[in-house]
């Protein structure tokens, strides 16, 4: 026999969503099986046609279809005991069918605190190259959501209780009816009043509404290691989006930046810089002057002879291996410069060493 959800719930088919629910509060506090002198069939029922009427979708299907499927009537086209509105209507359940044996397969063990729990927040942040060369810390600011303080996260008024959702019970779920062409199956769905998690403040606070944390901007200061790299990822666990109603907050992932450099080159833990020299300092040697990312200046030898690209080496002046000891090195190509002007004297002094052989 056809179930008429309306009847269940002693509202006139007209009724407005907001009068579907509070029938509902007033019928399932009334069944509820943990009531005395409930009726745990009767709050199944109530239940189920709760289900259907308070989705729009669905008690739109129920309006026009119906619960049942199939009957004797006489069918289009002639055929006798068959009925093609019933049959149409049997195949809008199949997509609902990979559901219910999903929920099978998979089952249902998505826990009250992961359905409460916050959001992981991702952001970049942009840091110089010579940054890298000490641990810092650095100050950054961000549009999240954050445990309220009037409800101290808990989404009931101060003075009231979170107590358990009478509708499912404490479990987040609740049992759904499905029938096809294949059939009657029952599956458990997310609970609608709760959204899953079990409970319910008695009354909602006034800041938050319930939802046990508000929008607001927040400071951080957040450690940056030596030797950080370029897209290098931090971890801040527990800096993430609040929880809502007391649930774990999520995580907080910082992208490293680096800033390229005007003058160096990084690769690795080592850098890389290049310089010009004269002919004559590749062909006598000399002493030149080195920048270095601390800022100071050091003094390099080149080897008389030298050739130009040679790459020289300067241990220890690179960057600090990440949580290790020590540091990369620095790499120094050394390139001769050809004159592009020269003086009268400067010509006249090639010319002699040109007749030497150079």
């Amino acid at each position: 026999m056809q179930k008429d959800y309306y009847k269940i719930l002693g509202v006139p088919k007209n009724s407005s969503q907001e009068e579907i629910k509070k029938a509902y509060y007033k019928l399932a506090h009334l069944y509820h099986p943990d009531k005395k002198g409930g009726d745990e069939a009767k709050f199944k029922e109530i239940n189920e046609a709760y289900q259907v009427l308070s989705n729009k979708e669905k008690r739109a299907q129920y309006d026009k279809f119906g619960t049942t499927f199939g009957n004797n009537n006489q069918a289009q086209g002639g055929f006798s005991g068959f009925n093609w509105e019933d049959f149409s209507r049997g195949f809008e359940g199949i997509e609902d069918i990979f559901d219910i044996f999903g929920d099978r397969f998979t089952g249902f063990k998505q826990k009250e605190q992961d359905l409460r729990q916050g959001s992981d927040i991702e952001i970049e942040i942009e840091i110089p190259l010579e940054s890298v060369l000490k641990d810092q810390q650095k100050e950054i600011k961000i549009n999240k959501n954050v445990r309220c303080s009037r409800c101290e996260g808990s989404g009931a008024e101060p003075g009231s209780k979170v107590k358990e959702c009478f509708s499912c019970r404490g479990k987040g779920r609740v049992q759904q009816i499905k029938k096809t062409i294949f059939g009657t199956f029952t599956h458990y769905v997310v609970c609608p009043e709760c959204q899953g998690e079990g409970i319910k403040p008695e009354k909602p606070c006034n800041v938050c509404r319930g939802e046990g944390r508000i929008q607001k901007e927040e400071t951080l200061v957040i450690n940056i290691p030596a030797g950080i790299d370029n897209n290098q990822i931090i971890k801040v666990k527990g800096m993430g989006e609040a929880g809502r109603r007391g649930g774990k907050s999520g995580d907080l992932y910082i992208k490293v930046l680096i800033k390229p450099h005007r003058l160096f080159t990084r690769k690795g833990d080592d850098i890389f810089y290049k310089t010009n020299i004269t002919f004559s300092q590749a062909a006598l040697g000399d002493k030149i002057k080195i920048p270095t990312l601390e800022g100071k200046d050091i003094i390099m030898k080149v080897p008389q002879g030298i050739e130009s690209g040679k790459i020289l080496k300067i241990s220890n002046k690179g960057i600090p291996h990440f949580h290790g000891i020590g540091k990369g090195d620095l790499y120094v190509q050394l390139n001769i410069e050809t004159p592009q002007k020269l003086t009268q004297k400067q010509k006249e002094l090639l010319e002699k060493l040109k007749e030497e052989g150079l």
